[in-house]
């Protein structure tokens, strides 16, 4: 039987992502092509929220097959629609034949391109994005924007929804609810696992900062940025110290613009046992995770669109904190189950979150096991189903 020609289009190396591919490669009626738009990842490059040089260290390219298209922008990357600007990218891929495309995301000069192909024209075009509307936008130039963007997803004829707050955004984006299939963001679950070793090293880790053994910690991993609401946090710390006297500490794994103000902040609030890491590479996640009895994730606004740290840390057994603007919530983080969300924005709610978390640990550790049963659910295998069922249901 033919196997199903799958070109899918990618703004560069992710590393969410590439042990997808390597899975996608696997299977016995799809024949996959990426082709990236960008190089970010394999080679040493800036990244603007870390404020450093990033380059993975984990195999981002091993397993399917892979090209990387040509990138003339004079500011290449995603923080701008014309930071993917590769002129050549709609011969290329009409070159390979494609009997279907995986487009991630939209907005950048390249996809406009591919969408407009002639080309193209014949070739029936996925969507798959993250974005949402947990986060109410109502003005004339809010309303505009889905005007347009209504307008350029007629041109998909599926899309994958990654989970429920996604797929109300696609309906609302114009596509007909039979043409959404449930393809749910995932991370490699395999590598996000527990165990002696990584517990080992996560003593260590801890060790290694200061952080005392009986401590309990509470997580946040990422960019230290505005959207990401790290000072929120920071402020809810504050207020949960002046109440409570159980041993716990705040650690801030990652890096970022607002690091020298969370120092200076905490410094001033007189705040103890809050300690910073710096950016941790890909191979020293599990055990990242692994150091903390709870991660929470405070970030306001649009931005999150997901946080798929959320999943890495389940899978590491880990109770969630998140605030209402996180795109995973509705799936992921189930009030009183494994978790609690607050709203976003509002230090005292966090504040009481964070002692729920505290001040009962049995049942924090009942609520990390439910984690892991729950991110179980979130794997390669039901990602590629829905991506199957939406192309049985085109051809």
């Amino acid at each position: 039987m033919r196997r199903h020609r799958l070109a899918i289009i990618v703004s560069h190396p992710i590393q969410y992502y590439a042990p997808w591919f390597r899975y996608l490669a696997q299977q016995q009626s799809l024949d996959i092509k990426v082709f990236y738009l960008w190089d970010f990842g394999v080679t040493a490059q800036w990244d603007r929220g870390f404020g450093q040089s990033i380059q993975w260290d984990i195999p981002m390219l091993d397993g399917y097959e892979h090209e990387f298209v040509p990138n003339v922008s004079g500011s290449p990357g995603t923080h701008h629609s014309r930071g993917l600007v590769n002129p050549d990218a709609e011969t290329i891929i009409a070159r390979w034949a494609p009997d279907s495309i995986l487009m991630f995301g939209y907005r950048y000069w390249t996809h406009q391109r591919i969408l407009k192909s002639r080309s193209l024209r014949s070739v029936s075009v996925l969507f798959r994005g993250d974005s949402h509307e947990l986060v109410p936008r109502h003005s004339l130039r809010d309303r505009l924007a889905r005007l347009v963007r209504r307008r350029i997803f007629r041109r998909f004829a599926a899309a994958l929804a990654v989970g429920k707050a996604n797929e109300v955004y696609l309906r609302d984006s114009g596509i007909l609810p039979s043409n959404i299939f449930f393809a749910p963001h995932a991370v490699d679950n395999n590598r996000f696992s527990s165990g002696k070793e990584i517990t080992n090293e996560a003593t260590a880790f801890r060790d290694s900062l200061g952080i005392a053994r009986d401590s309990f910690v509470y997580l946040f991993v990422g960019k230290l940025e505005e959207k990401k609401r790290p000072l929120d946090l920071l402020h809810a710390y504050a207020r949960l110290k002046q109440q409570c006297v159980a041993s716990c500490s705040l650690l801030y794994v990652g890096a970022g613009e607002q690091q020298e103000e969370l120092c200076a902040t905490a410094n001033h609030l007189g705040v103890t046992d809050v300690h910073f890491a710096p950016f941790q590479n890909q191979s020293q996640m599990p055990r990242t995770y692994a150091a903390g009895n709870v991660l929470v994730l405070p970030s306001h606004g649009p931005g999150e669109t997901w946080g798929l740290v959320v999943n890495e840390a389940m899978n590491l057994e880990l109770p969630i904190i998140a605030s209402s603007h996180v795109g995973c919530g509705p799936d992921l983080v189930l009030e009183e189950q494994n978790g609690w969300i607050f709203p976003a924005g509002d230090q005292a709610a966090l504040a009481d979150r964070l002692a729920n978390a505290l001040l009962l640990p049995d049942r924090c550790h009942r609520f990390g096991r439910r984690s892991k049963e729950l991110v179980a659910q979130y794997d390669y295998q039901a990602t590629t189903l829905g991506l199957l069922k939406a192309i049985e249901y085109l051809h």
